[in-house]
């Protein structure tokens, strides 16, 4: 029962800390640098206007 126990604790340790190092990997990667701007940039009207091509000339 004792070794049961010490090998769930070290475990739970384990993935802890691996989830502690991929958080602090993503950060440092830009993950979270700007979550709001993503929902606000769909309703920006930054599209150019289109503008019509010259005819070719067929000659």
């Amino acid at each position: 029962m004792l070794q049961s126990t010490v090998a769930l604790i070290l475990l739970s340790l384990f993935l802890g800390c691996a989830a502690w190092l991929l958080f602090v990997w993503a950060v440092r990667r830009g993950q979270f640098d700007d979550p709001e701007g993503p929902k606000y940039r769909m309703l920006e009207d930054d599209d150019l206007p289109r503008t019509p091509k010259p005819p070719e000339d067929s000659a």
